[in-house]
């Protein structure tokens, strides 16, 4: 049975502690940060499927951190815990993309219900992967991260890979550069931008033989794996 991980935002040291141990006790992997920063960060280097966050804390606030999170993933569901009451701030909260709103002190079984609730339907929405498919000459497997044919075998990167397996699931379509930056890192930045030129330029080398099959570069906009 998978162990779902939860990104925990809390500064209240004690209440964090209490929570954390209610959930892990309920088979869940728990990630606690202390301020949103950190949060923010974490998330960006880590994999969860749902994120629990406190409203009022250090360094960045609860509504800054969902409003980041919703720019990287819109799907991964986000409950706000806090001691803020006012339908003002739930409404705000909920504007943002969060999935609920609870207000301390907060009962832990219905903080359960929610998570199971929310992870049910997040699951549910999860297409079923492919796991291999057809380039060219080529076929390419999304799990080993290996392209091959009855004559030789071209093992990538784990980036390269899923920026492939990017290319194709929007083949002949327009991918933003920020698109596929954010999908691949969770970030727009400047050299990640670099290390995708990289990536690009060995798929290019890669695929060169391949006819009909290319990767346009589409100036101040992003690019297209085109198949004809």
């Amino acid at each position: 049975m998978k162990q779902f991980r939860i990104l925990y935002t809390e500064d209240d040291e004690t209440l964090a502690f209490l929570t954390k141990d209610n959930l892990e006790q309920n088979n869940y992997e728990v990630i606690h940060c202390p301020d949103g920063k950190l949060g923010l960060e974490t998330f960006k280097k880590e994999s969860f499927d749902i994120c629990i966050f406190d409203i009022m804390m250090p360094k960045m606030d609860g509504f800054e951190l969902a409003t980041e999170i919703r720019k990287a993933n819109t799907d991964i569901p986000i409950i706000f815990l806090s001691a803020k009451t006012l339908k003002e701030d739930r409404i705000k909260g909920l504007r943002l993309g969060a999935d609920d709103y609870l207000v301390k002190p907060f009962s832990i079984e219905e903080l359960l219900l929610k998570i199971e609730i929310f992870l049910k339907r997040s699951q549910k929405n999860i297409p079923v992967e492919k796991a291999v498919y057809e380039i060219g000459k080529y076929q390419f497997d999304t799990k080993n991260f290996i392209l091959f044919n009855e004559n030789e075998k071209i093992g990538l990167t784990q980036r390269e890979a899923e920026l492939l397996k990017l290319f194709l699931d929007n083949k002949n379509s327009v991918l933003k550069r920020e698109q596929i930056l954010t999908s691949l890192w969770g970030t727009d930045d400047y050299f990640m931008g670099r290390s995708l030129d990289v990536f690009i330029s060995r798929l290019r080398k890669i695929l060169a033989n391949e006819n009909g099959i290319s990767i346009e570069n589409l100036h101040g906009i992003g690019f297209r794996f085109s198949i004809i």
